[in-house]
């Protein structure tokens, strides 16, 4: 096994849609980390709304101006994914404590399988601490404004998903 590389994280997700919290996390990151891999993750127990090519797609049209960020799709246990790309650290974003309790365990449970990764929590931006994929997909199938809250690819792409327009613009 080749050393891992603690100056290299992997933020791991669906991603589904990708957010303004999560570009905020990624921006943040690549200030603190040489490079950053956003593991857009194939297999998860969440129904997506995207498939995983669209998600990648996404991502890779949101950030196609952002060279240290690598975007990959993984079907692999997360901790063995990180290990393969050689890096030393998974970066994982906190809006509140309620997401605490369930990424400490997941981060113990990585640190079992394999201790000399490291797991670094981001806090979010204030301006996002309430949203999540979730809540802006339910806004937008419903024809709310999600303007602001989603790049404008994922704009685009949700007003095709479902048929609507949410003024925002020239998005």
């Amino acid at each position: 096994m080749a050393a891992l590389n603690s100056k290299i994280a992997v933020y791991p997700g669906t991603f589904d849609p990708l957010t303004m919290g999560h570009v905020s996390l990624i921006r943040r990151g690549l200030q603190v980390f040489d490079k950053v891999i956003l593991a857009v993750a194939e297999s998860t127990p969440k129904k997506t709304l995207f498939t995983i090519e669209e998600r990648v797609a996404l991502a890779e049209e949101v950030f196609s101006d952002t060279p240290n960020l690598v975007i990959d799709p993984f079907n692999t246990l997360l901790i063995d994914y990180v290990e393969s790309m050689g890096a030393g650290v998974i970066m994982r974003g906190l809006r509140a404590v309620s997401d605490f309790e369930y990424e400490f365990q997941m981060a113990l449970m990585n640190r079992k399988l394999k201790s000399q990764i490291e797991t670094v929590f981001m806090m979010t931006d204030f301006r996002w601490m309430y949203l999540s994929s979730t809540i802006v997909k339910e806004v937008a199938r419903y024809g709310g404004d999600i303007c602001g809250l989603v790049p404008g690819p994922v704009v685009k792409a949700l007003q095709v998903k479902f048929g609507t327009r949410f003024g925002c613009g020239s998005e």
